[in-house]
């Protein structure tokens, strides 16, 4: 209720008030009211993990900069890994793996500094992955090192998690990263409970493609090939304020030999072994919720759509975001994130979370996100709603495929 609304009952001074002026004075302030709403705040969706029905004190909280730098030892060599807060009950750890050319700073830093993200993040421990070699101020790697394959890249992560005590981890991945948390999810499906994908592609280079790949090297300094990897098309022609910045970031911050071989690497990937359950036998697959996520003429729009068609529909939500280009963390971290917030409700995590626009603070002026969600291998396909994720649905305007049903979902940012 708003001030000056409450009456006081127990003060011990007497006075007397006639009883037709305390009925003017009520009927006064309820006509003041009647414009007023007043919204019950109730946990959006119950605890199903057996958590607390309603989120920690704010002195659990862990302050927004209170962040730890470790290297941690693994089978594969030295980890680069940046931490906040500590494992907390059966909450999984949110661990992020950046794309090539990245590091966790310039691939994460505008999604996680965005408000309503920091709302999230603060109930959960969050640790950031570098690639070996790649985080700001990493040491020139030697002639003739030999850097590990994406599948020990993968092999690398168990040492993390079990260094720091993590019980499981929903991991957020953009680009390389995304496939590394993904082959990191099938050969260790009980230690990751979600998945956020990015841009991933779950197909190895054929040789045209590698030879492709190897004369844009030849032809193009190394930056202007892995920016031609992270933007889409317009992004690059446009030359945008975001693309001006990042090349100038990526010459500057990482080291150019070391992201030589992790974007070598990174093209000489295998397919990721995973089928959709009863289209080959003994299909493989992700077996936790995955949400993919691309923007609208990506450069990696085909791997990502090709990768819903490799996943089970009923735990799989695919969401294409418009005016998001090749990066949408960076360009659209409001309806990032407003997805990341339904995705891990649909878990049983985060029961309630104070929408800032009830309390009159600043709300984010992005436009409505769109989850497609079909139950084919189309454009739009991802899995069907379950129980655990009571969503309204409504038909698709998208005009694609003849005949097509497709399921969309409105959330507004």
């Amino acid at each position: 209720m708003g001030p000056g609304l409450f009456w006081n009952f127990t003060s011990k001074t007497s006075c007397t008030v006639p009883q037709s002026l305390l009925q003017t004075m009520l009927l006064s302030r309820m006509a003041g009211m009647k414009d007023q709403h007043f919204t019950e705040e109730k946990p959006l969706l119950p605890e199903s993990r057996g958590q607390e029905t309603e989120m920690e004190n704010c002195e659990t909280f862990i302050a927004a900069g209170d962040w730890k730098e470790h290297d941690v030892e693994t089978p594969y060599g030295m980890l680069h890994v940046v931490i906040r807060g500590a494992p907390k009950g059966n909450k999984p750890a949110i661990l992020t793996y950046h794309d090539v050319g990245l590091n966790h700073k310039l691939c994460f830093n505008t999604f996680f500094h965005n408000e309503d993200m920091q709302e999230i993040t603060k109930h959960f421990v969050v640790c950031h992955v570098d690639a070996p070699g790649q985080q700001i101020g990493a040491p020139q790697m030697p002639q003739g090192h030999q850097y590990p394959t994406m599948d020990q890249l993968a092999g690398m992560l168990p040492s993390v998690v079990q260094h720091f005590g993590f019980k499981s981890i929903v991991g957020i991945g953009v680009g390389a990263g995304a496939y590394i948390l993904a082959k990191f999810a099938l050969i260790f499906p009980d230690l990751v409970e979600g998945l956020v994908l990015l841009n991933i592609d779950p197909n190895g280079k054929g040789w045209i493609d590698w030879a492709a790949t190897k004369l844009s090297g030849l032809t193009s300094a190394l930056p202007d090939t892995v920016l031609a990897h992270l933007f889409s098309q317009e992004e690059l022609m446009n030359n945008t304020e975001v693309v001006q910045s990042y090349r100038q970031q990526i010459n500057n911050t990482v080291n150019q030999f070391n992201l030589q071989l992790f974007w070598n690497m990174y093209n000489s990937r295998r397919n990721l072994e995973m089928n959709r359950s009863g289209s080959v036998l003994n299909a493989k697959t992700l077996r936790c919720p995955v949400m993919l996520v691309v923007g609208d003429n990506a450069p990696a729009e085909e791997g990502v759509v090709e990768c819903n068609s490799k996943l089970d529909p009923t735990n799989t939500t695919f969401l294409k975001m418009a005016d998001s280009g090749g990066m949408p963390q960076i360009t659209q971290p409001g309806k990032l994130t407003e997805a990341f917030k339904y995705f891990l409700q649909g878990m049983g995590y985060i029961a309630y979370i104070k929408d800032r626009r009830m309390s009159g603070g600043p709300v984010p002026s992005a436009s409505m996100t769109r989850l497609a969600r079909s139950r084919t291998a189309s454009l739009t396909s991802a899995g069907s709603v379950d129980g655990s994720r009571n969503r309204a649905c409504t038909h698709s305007d998208s005009g694609e495929g003849v005949g097509q049903v497709s399921h969309t979902m409105e959330v507004s940012c």
